[in-house]
């Protein structure tokens, strides 16, 4: 399989799977429920009452801080929709558009990493920032 795909797929599922428990749930859902009339209509309403089910099971286990069913709620999710993107590999955009519009930090690019590295010798200061600096000497 594509890594790609993989990756897509395990953000889709984690990102489903933490919106679960937010006021956007309705929208991610039913797009979700679109991918899958899409690309599985025979598979859509059971996606749709499955989603539902996980909803609950996600919500009862946060209530009882029961981690471990948030995490296989994640996998489950993630190779679900890892398995439509390897059967579909077409709805891969679609996928895409549905993340940014449901949680676009999650389709933005990560930040860049900056890596910097000073000596200084004898009374010689340095001064480093990945951003704004504000020095303040008396």
């Amino acid at each position: 399989m594509d890594p790609e795909i993989a990756t897509l797929a395990g953000t889709a599922g984690t990102t489903l799977v933490t919106l679960m428990a937010t006021d956007a749930w309705q929208s991610v859902r039913d797009g979700v429920v679109g991918l899958w009339r899409r690309a599985r209509p025979d598979r859509a309403d059971a996606v749709s009452a499955e989603l539902e089910a996980a909803r609950e099971d996600l919500l009862m286990a946060r209530d009882s801080a029961d981690e471990e069913t948030e995490e296989e709620l994640r996998r489950d999710w993630q190779g679900r929709i890892r398995r439509l993107l390897a059967a579909r590999p077409d709805v891969a955009d679609d996928l895409r558009a549905l993340l940014a519009e449901v949680a676009p930090e999650e389709a933005a690019p990560a930040a860049p990493v900056i890596t910097q590295h000073a000596t200084a010798s004898g009374s010689a200061r340095v001064y480093q920032a990945g951003r704004d600096q504000h020095i303040h000497e008396r």
